[in-house]
């Protein structure tokens, strides 16, 4: 646990990046810190590790202050993931991984084959291990990023914007992969991002930063959502938050049954829209009556998230509007087509939903 006691930095300008924060960062949970730029957040978090020293306040550590321990030992003991993921560029992608447990006094052998677990455990190609991080690609120098971090097995780990340098699909994968690790190891992670997307997505807990390093709220993501504490939260988080908050209710939609035919095939004349499928899997639709023989990738219509047929409400929701039929494409946990869902009856469950959610609050309030 990292507790936050009435911490404040002022540098010697007389700028105030953090002012009187308290707050309390669970084990083993995921807090994220998320504002505007100048708010403070990564000053905040780079107090934690003593690369920079408040000002006044305590910051502890399972109830050890901060200040009085070694800062190059406290430092290695907590992981550290920063955009553009910060490697050693003479230094291949093993032995950057490595650079920790070796400076901590592993042997170079053990240190290696640690560091090509660690790879195969982020997802990286252990063919990749002895290329070096100008060889590589962002996504990639980020998974090497991440993995260096975890070398130690430090119980902390600090990540400020590690995601922010790459593309949105790669950093889809990355957010995804991140979750992965984190229900695998349960570490204690701190969390710097500027996308309230992100923050929602991935924290358990959300700290939003006002300018001047005030703390403007702390909560759930589904209840930051919900109920934004004051004009600044809630514009930060958008307009769109309802939007956002259907990413936290599970959708209960039966899947619908579409025509579908398989590359290579011809497709049935008598519908409108035929679901495209590449083996089990869904890759779009085609309108049978603009074809002249069998379905090739290049006459699909792609347009279409797909979404888990367990999945959020958000993600069907999503599906449904984005497709050219108002039909979502279904897909059970392996990625195989589980069937369609049509945008009405997505929009009839987010009724239900909140109808139920509103009478769990009446039965709280009318409850003795």
């Amino acid at each position: 646990m990292i507790t936050f006691e009435a911490v404040t930095k002022r540098f010697d300008d007389g700028t105030v990046a953090v002012d009187d924060l308290s707050l309390v960062v669970p084990t083993g949970r995921i807090t994220v810190f998320v504002g505007p730029s100048g708010c403070g957040k990564t000053t905040t978090l780079r107090m934690i590790n003593r690369m920079i020293e408040p000002t006044s306040g305590r910051i502890l550590i399972d109830d050890e202050d901060t200040a009085s321990m070694d800062a190059a030992q406290l430092r290695r003991n907590i992981g550290y993931v920063i955009q553009h993921a910060g490697l050693f560029p003479h230094r291949t992608v093993l032995d950057n991984i490595a650079t920790v447990p070796r400076l901590l006094g592993t042997k170079r052998g053990p240190a290696r084959e640690q560091a090509l677990t660690l790879m195969e455990r982020v997802g990286l190609a252990t063919g990749l291990a002895n290329r070096y991080p100008a060889q590589l690609s962002g996504g990639q120098q980020q998974r090497v990023g991440v993995a260096r971090a975890l070398a130690a097995d430090p119980p902390i780990m600090l990540m400020d914007e590690p995601f922010s340098a790459v593309d949105p699909i790669v950093r889809e994968q990355l957010q995804a992969e991140f979750l992965r690790l984190q229900d695998e190891l349960g570490k204690t992670i701190v969390f710097v991002t500027h996308d309230i997307d992100e923050a929602v997505t991935l924290g358990d807990q959300v700290a939003v930063f006002a300018v001047g390093g005030v703390l403007a709220q702390m909560d759930t993501p589904v209840a930051l959502l919900d109920n934004p504490t004051d004009d600044f939260v809630a514009d930060f988080v958008g307009r769109d938050r309802g939007f956002r908050a259907l990413g936290f209710t599970s959708a209960h939609v039966s899947p619908g049954r579409a025509p579908t035919v398989h590359l290579g095939e011809v497709a049935r004349a008598d519908a409108p829209w035929v679901v495209v499928l590449d083996g089990d899997r869904p890759v779009g639709w085609v309108e049978p009556h603009r074809l002249d023989g069998p379905v090739t990738a290049p006459v699909v219509h792609r347009g279409g998230t797909i979404a888990r047929v367990d999945g959020s409400l958000r993600g069907q929701l999503d599906a449904a509007l984005s497709s050219p039929t108002l039909q979502g494409l279904l897909v059970d946990e392996e990625g195989r087509y589980a069937g369609v869902v049509e945008a009405d009856r997505v929009l009839a469950a987010i009724e239900a939903a909140n109808r139920g959610s509103q009478a769990q609050d009446e039965a709280r309030n009318e409850a003795p």
